[in-house]
């Protein structure tokens, strides 16, 4: 099968080339007996099928389709139990025979989904559109931050790790906008990329495809109707995925993973990711040491290739085309050691905010979340409460005081404001401290004032 041909429609930068929809059996690139295991599962759950319900369920055409059932016809595992007008218009049904067939079947292995696509064309059409996809530009990354108080530092520093397709690590004190930062680079990256359903590895099937990571592409003009007839349909178009971890991660939930349920493996996060970005956060506070997490990613970020094992031990290797970026309020020497410091491509610190970057931000958020803004308010945040306290100029305060100021205000019918006493309410409401003094109330018992 020529499957690295260029498809009609697909010459635009960064479209991911899909391969031509087969017309036959052997341009799937899968054994026959592996087609009519699928559409003997199929029949046997459905009962009598239409011949197009079978290609939607497959994702398989119905030149294949026929191919597949006039076989499975002629070795009397299913039948014809109903013909229209059409060729198309045509109902099939499993024989006794078939669906005795069928059941041992399904007792090896329950896996009825879409037609898997082989090993080697999944390698190849990765390979392929690693070296199509657009690279992270200046442009972009200046467009995205326009009204963004990051520094300049910062920009440069992350933006050429993303244009070189390089590791990073993002380190600061908690609450300075490092998972927000790691989730706003994934907006820049640009184009598309080809997820298969579901891939054969021998007489194993790996799911790749998940609707939680892989979503459509921006929207864009239709194609026209033929044009989508021609792609494989058991590839989807998605946009580039941005998957995101956090101290939940452990070692095995990046091996592949037997699901005795649906008969089939399922693909680890970072193979379900190629082409787009992995951001482990929390790095540092996961149940395995940042040091041997980061030693599981050596070797694919080193080779661009991830080794996966069956079980029983047959190892398959995929291409490794991510980019990872690493998250930790933790210093970066207290979690890992100069070796694995080392090979992480770029290390970027992101620190509190300046008094004028803190303001603007501040400013940005009240126009976003409606509220009436107050200057005199603002400059008391800064001057008494944030030096008062000696708390930095984070770039998550803004927000969460907002946040609760709209709460309070909510909560008593009003429309929200800054003011003094509002920052002060929402101030005294965001630290676990005692004794806290709100603006123009003497700093005596809070619970005799009340009373």
């Amino acid at each position: 099968m020529s499957d690295l041909q260029i498809t009609a429609g697909e010459r635009t930068e960064g479209q991911a080339q899909l391969p031509p929809q087969p017309k036959t059996v052997r341009e799937t690139g899968l054994e026959l007996s592996l087609l009519a295991e699928l559409v003997a599962k199929h029949l046997f759950s459905a009962g009598k099928t239409l011949l197009p319900v079978l290609t939607a369920r497959l994702r398989l055409s119905i030149n294949v389709l026929r191919e597949v059932l006039d076989f499975m016809v002629a070795e009397q595992l299913a039948e014809v139990a109903w013909r229209g007008d059409t060729d198309i218009d045509v109902q099939y049904q499993l024989t006794s025979a078939g669906r005795q067939r069928t059941a041992a079947w399904l007792e090896r292995s329950p896996y009825s989904g879409p037609a898997p696509v082989p090993l080697d064309e999944y390698r190849a059409l990765l390979q392929r559109q690693s070296a199509l996809l657009p690279p992270v530009a200046a442009q972009a990354l200046t467009a995205e931050f326009a009204d963004d108080c990051l520094p300049a530092q910062v920009r440069e520093l992350v933006g050429a790790a993303l244009h070189a397709h390089r590791s990073l690590l993002l380190h600061g004190p908690s609450g300075s906008g490092k998972t927000t930062l790691a989730r706003r680079l994934g907006r820049l990256l640009q184009g598309t990329v080809g997820v298969p359903y579901a891939v054969a590895v021998g007489q194993e099937i790996m799911q790749v495809y998940d609707s939680a990571i892989h979503h459509p592409p921006p929207a864009q003009a239709p194609r026209p109707m033929g044009e989508r007839r021609s792609i494989d349909s058991r590839w989807a178009l998605c946009g580039r995925p941005v998957l995101h971890m956090g101290a939940e991660l452990a070692l095995d939930m990046l091996d592949l993973r037997h699901d005795p349920f649906s008969g089939s493996y399922q693909a680890p996060p970072q193979v379900k990711a190629a082409g787009g970005l992995v951001i482990v956060d929390d790095l540092g506070r996961q149940r395995i040491p940042a040091a041997e997490l980061l030693n599981r990613f050596t070797q694919p970020l080193d080779t661009g290739v991830e080794q996966l094992a069956l079980q029983g031990g047959r190892k398959f290797s995929v291409p490794f085309d991510v980019t990872m970026i690493f998250v930790t309020s933790l210093e970066p020497q207290a979690v890992l050691d100069p070796s694995s410091l080392r090979r992480l491509g770029y290390k970027v610190h992101v620190g509190p905010l300046g008094e004028n970057a803190y303001r603007t931000l501040f400013r940005q958020e009240c126009r976003t979340m409606g509220i009436v803004h107050d200057e005199v308010a603002l400059r008391y945040l800064i001057e008494e409460l944030h030096r008062g306290d000696g708390q930095p100029l984070l770039a998550s305060f803004p927000r969460d005081i907002l946040s609760r100021i709209a709460d309070f205000a909510a909560f008593t019918g009003q429309s929200p404001a800054v003011s003094v006493a509002t920052i002060d309410q929402a101030w005294s409401s965001m630290f676990a401290t005692t004794g806290v003094q709100l603006a123009g109330i003497p700093d005596t018992n809070l619970f005799e004032r009340i009373e």
